[in-house]
């Protein structure tokens, strides 16, 4: 990629007619679009010690690179990844899509914190250590392909919090060596996200946020310390895409066909669990309102429900991203559409 001449700001606007207007990352000055993709999926499969899947299955690398190309065209320029996320392969995969492009329009996050083995593409364990989380930011500058990274972000969400404020002065002099432009914690507490935002150069917080789960604590927090809300999850792992009807499983390598204790969403084998499944149909069909996919409306209630959000759905394919970035055309939903959610999914309970 290219070198940047300024790093005052980024990229933002849709080439779709974009309804949601941009986000500023925080006190960063780095503008956005109102929707990010997530590149968990596109990593790849990988694994826990125990041999658990922790990726989305296969995927075909090239479809991958197609569909990063197709989201830079439709305006989508927020990438997140993570070092991770298929023992490193996500990140080299994005950097490849990137490669070529101005480094100016593209706006890259990536999370440490997380230590794996790439050669058996394994989870080994984390560490919170200073030394190990500027060992970590050259390694994910080096797959990524650039100079520096826009969004350096702690992936341990309950990281001790002496650990915490040791990593965020290490952030800040990262930002002072040029090598990231902001932080931010990947974490759904709000006193930890808290003590991140004591440091000048925190952007944003990455927490979990849909409309079957609000995070109302974590958004207001977001408003008033003036951050951004970096939405993970905005799809609920894939239940509000309207693609794993009830009763329907997923693949092997999958993450969610033996979900860990925090995926609630979906029972052993990867089948929507049916508590949930019924929260989807309580609210299908105000989602599904004004011409929408399932997906698109999830986003529009995002988009809706605070004015510094950023939801990052994932994506394998060329058709998911033209999808989840055809929902900026639509914009947010409207006051009386969130009133019939809040309604209908009280009567589910």
């Amino acid at each position: 990629m290219d070198s940047v001449e300024s790093r005052t700001q980024g990229t933002t606007g849709s080439r779709t007619g974009s309804r949601t207007g941009s986000r500023t990352l925080g006190r960063s000055g780095i503008t956005v679009g109102a929707l990010g993709f997530g590149c968990w999926a596109i990593g790849g499969e990988w694994q826990d010690r125990d041999g658990n899947p922790l990726g989305w299955g296969t995927v075909n690398d090239e479809e991958s690179v197609a569909a990063l190309h197709r989201a830079l065209d439709l305006g989508i320029t927020f990438f997140d990844t993570a070092d991770v996320y298929g023992t490193g392969h996500s990140e080299r995969v994005l950097g490849r899509a990137l490669r070529g492009r101005r480094r100016d329009e593209v706006v890259i996050a990536t999370k440490w914190g997380n230590t794996f083995d790439e050669s058996t593409r394994t989870l080994t364990g984390s560490d919170s250590t200073p030394a190990y989380a500027r060992r970590a930011l050259t390694a994910s500058l080096r797959r990524l392909g650039t100079e520096y990274v826009d969004l350096y972000q702690l992936h341990l969400s309950d990281a001790p919090f002496e650990s915490a404020a040791e990593l965020r002065d290490a952030c800040e002099e990262f930002v002072r060596e040029g090598l990231i432009r902001a932080y931010a914690w990947s974490t759904d507490d709000p006193e930890r996200a808290a003590l991140f935002a004591e440091g000048e150069h925190c952007a944003a917080v990455q927490h979990a946020c849909n409309v079957l789960e609000d995070a109302p604590e974590m958004l207001a927090l977001c408003a008033e310390r003036g951050l951004a809300s970096v939405n993970r999850s905005p799809l609920a792992m894939g239940l509000l895409t309207g693609k794993h009807a009830a009763g329907g499983r997923s693949a092997s390598g999958d993450i969610r066909t033996v979900p860990p204790a925090w995926l609630r969403w979906f029972d052993e084998g990867g089948v929507p669990a049916p508590e949930w499944a019924a929260r989807v149909e309580a609210v299908r069909s105000v989602l599904t309102s004004d011409g929408r996919t399932l997906a698109q409306g999830a986003l529009a209630w995002l988009w809706a429900r605070a004015p510094h959000t950023v939801p990052i759905p994932g994506f394998r394919s060329v058709a998911q991203a033209a999808e989840n970035a055809g929902a900026l055309a639509y914009g947010p939903l409207r006051a009386e559409q969130l009133a019939e959610i809040r309604t209908a999914l009280t009567s589910v309970g």
